[in-house]
This record gives structure tokens, sequence and C-alpha cells, in this order.
């Protein structure tokens, strides 16, 4: 008797989650779970492109720094060419 109260209590158990699980793969199917997951994406994709950005925008400070040249010299061109 209580085995098969135990089995009948797992049995709802997993038939609940099945049931939640299926109900949210139905709400992201739709028109409105696809533009969810599209504006995630793009911005994931900003943010990402943003903090490239960034990154390079400090190594070039860095490189620049490094190779003198923020600090031209005065009276001719800041290259040699």
């Amino acid at each position: 008797m209580i085995k098969k109260l135990f089995w009948v209590g797992i049995g709802v158990g997993v038939g609940v989650l099945a049931a939640r699980k299926v109900g949210s793969m139905k709400q992201n199917l739709g028109r409105d779970g696809l533009n969810r997951s599209v504006g995630r994406l793009a911005d994931a994709l900003s943010f990402s492109a943003e903090a490239f950005r960034d990154g390079m925008h400090g190594r070039e400070t860095e490189l620049r720094a490094a190779l003198g040249l923020d600090h031209p010299q005065a009276g001719g061109p800041s290259h040699r060419g």
C-alpha cells in the first residue's frame, strides 16, 4: 500500500513538472516568445560589441602612449614617411 502511494506521488510530481515544461515551451514558441528571444540575443550582441570596443580603445591608448604617438614633435609631422 505504501509503495503504491509512493509511486503515485512520484507520477504526480513528474506529471506536474512535465506540464509546466510543456506550458513554458508553448509560450516560447509563439510570436511573442520569438520576439523576446531575438531581443535578448540583440542585447547580448550589443553588450559584447560595446565591451570589445572599450577594450580595443584601451589597448590603442596603451600602444599610443608606449610608442609616443600622443605627443607629436614640434615643427614636423607626427609620423615618418
